[in-house]
């Protein structure tokens, strides 16, 4: 229909961030110009300016857990203007449908939760069972209510092929020999977080083979790095420290210039998903069947237990089995599988 503009209330985690793309892409399918823009936490901005059809990405000035409905009024205001005919509010919170409510947009869209119901006109209830997905929800709130639930295209990301080009050069990057790029951090807690001397073992394996092994992470991830590279003993100097050398939209684009990714369950791991290269997911805490990275070139490394998944920040039990009895050799014979022309035949098992 002529005339839609869309506004998008984003979610607050870069993984999550991510498999809103789907939301993105049927929304913008049947029209040639974007419709869509995003009002998006800064540090996910960048996400965002790596989707096709995004039209604006509008940075929210409330820091996280603030409510300040005086300021989200003044906010609202601002918007008006845009003439948005349609509103997506994807986290479930209270605070996060007040923007659109205040800014008057007709039709604002969203599930049920925190008592929010007279802040939407389609409030919708969320069958959990029929949609464990996340990309699921996301993508269903995209058709009428009651309609048929397309099956989500799989995230896409589209690297900034200059920004990757100059940030090589700045890091002294090459990639005259095959990389792994390993992801040792997750910003929910350490549940999800593969052991620190796992990922050390797993990196020797790969550097004997002859890969360049790089490891790419925020701010937030120097104590993980800072533990792997402890463990890795005479083999550190030859792994490259990428940690908090790098803004979010520069480590997705130097995520496309490797051969393989093996990530925690973080917006790390759904990026490299997302810009199409083969990645490993470690799975303990977390589910697969909630947030799976959605690529074919992507698999999944967990181990059966009981009490997997628990989605807790710490191990309630102190056991940590889930991810400790994740051994090395699993994760090393799921990735040489996507490896198999770079690795030596005598070497292609532990």
């Amino acid at each position: 229909m002529a005339g839609e503009r869309i506004l998008i209330v984003a979610p607050s985690w870069v993984g999550d961030t991510i498999l809103s793309e789907p939301l993105v892409a049927l929304l913008r399918d049947p029209y040639e110009d974007p419709i869509v823009d995003v009002l998006v936490p800064p540090w996910c901005a960048p996400v965002y300016a790596r989707m096709r059809g995004i039209r604006r990405i509008i940075e929210s000035p409330f820091p996280h857990g603030r409510l300040d409905v005086a300021g989200r009024k003044r906010f609202a205001a601002d918007l008006r203007g845009e003439g948005y005919t349609h509103s997506f509010i994807l986290p479930n919170s209270w605070k996060s449908a007040l923007v659109p409510y205040f800014a008057r947009i007709p039709k604002r869209v969203g599930y049920r939760g925190e008592g929010r119901y007279f802040l939407l006109t389609d409030a919708r209830p969320l069958d959990k069972k029929a949609m464990p997905r996340l990309v699921d929800r996301f993508a269903a709130l995209a058709v009428p209510r009651g309609g048929l639930v397309p099956m989500p295209p799989s995230p896409v990301l589209v690297p900034d092929t200059a920004n990757r080009a100059a940030a090589m050069r700045a890091l002294s990057l090459k990639t005259d020999r095959p990389v792994v790029i390993l992801c040792p951090g997750a910003e929910y807690g350490p549940a999800k977080r593969w052991p620190p001397n796992q990922f050390s073992e797993l990196a020797a394996l790969f550097l004997r083979d002859g890969l360049q092994v790089w490891i790419v992470g925020s701010p937030n991830d120097r104590m993980a790095t800072d533990a792997v590279l402890n463990s890795l003993g005479d083999n550190m100097h030859k792994v490259r420290d990428l940690t908090a050398r790098t803004d979010l939209g520069t480590a997705i684009d130097v995520l496309s210039s490797a051969s393989l990714v093996v990530a925690n369950d973080s917006g790390l791991m759904h990026a490299a998903a997302a810009v199409g290269v083969p990645v490993v997911a470690l799975f303990g805490s977390s589910s697969p069947a909630y947030t799976p990275p959605l690529s074919p070139l992507a698999q999944i490394a967990r181990i059966d237990i009981a009490c997997s998944p628990c989605f807790q920040r710490e191990c309630p039990l102190g056991h940590f089995k889930c991810m400790r009895e994740l051994k090395p050799p699993i994760v090393y014979n799921l990735a040489r599988t996507a490896l198999p022309a770079y690795i030596p035949p005598d070497l292609r098992r532990y």
